[in-house]
């Protein structure tokens, strides 16, 4: 082989050469599964609601109870605000005056509102007949606005009402531990309530 002719491979291979060694030798890139954050839960602990509410109960020490602010608002309407976990406890209260039944039509409507988004619903049914409270919690799963909602009555002369909602879109996957954790507090919430 004459020179002219080594020369012309080596300008034409040489560029090819270089550039397999660089696409060779560079880190190939995996993307990494989409994944949410970790959220540190709080350990349970609750304190007593006291009020000139007709009621009372257990709330955990990580949540903050406030007058609800809302336009509609009524006597002991309040709201339990989760403020490290973005949720909030909207908890309403009604005199039953005659009104029970469609008080509590009103509740299996609001909660069966979220069947659009809802894969299922669950019930589970509360009854403490030494208190006089009786109640149903509604579980509410899938990407639905309020997972947890429940109502207390005594049938008679008082009727309260709670709904969880979330401070950011619906996503069942990424906010179910923090649902679970909740769904205890308001299981709590119910089993130490009282009419006073």
């Amino acid at each position: 082989m004459n020179r002219w002719t080594l020369s012309r491979y080596l300008v034409f291979i040489l560029p090819i050469l270089i550039l397999l060694i660089f696409t060779g030798c560079k880190k190939k890139y995996t993307p990494k599964p989409r994944a949410y954050f970790r959220i540190d839960l709080p350990e349970k602990k609750y304190q007593t609601y006291e009020s000139d509410c007709p009621y009372t109960f257990q709330y955990p020490v990580y949540a903050n109870i406030i007058n609800d602010q809302s336009k509609i608002t009524e006597k002991c309407w309040v709201n339990m605000d989760f403020n490290k976990i973005g949720g909030r406890i909207h908890i309403s209260y009604k005199d039953v005056n005659n009104n029970i039944t469609q008080l509590l039509e009103d509740s299996r409507n609001l909660a069966y509102k979220h069947s659009i988004k809802a894969d299922a619903i669950h019930e589970q049914v509360f009854i403490k007949p030494d208190k006089k409270v009786y109640g149903i919690l509604y579980e509410i799963e899938g990407n639905a606005a309020s997972p947890v909602q429940f109502f207390l009555t005594d049938s008679t002369n008082h009727y309260v009402r709670g709904a969880l909602y979330f401070n950011t879109e619906p996503n069942k996957d990424s906010l179910a531990p923090v649902i679970r954790f909740i769904k205890e507090d308001i299981i709590y919430f119910i089993e130490s309530f009282e009419w006073k």
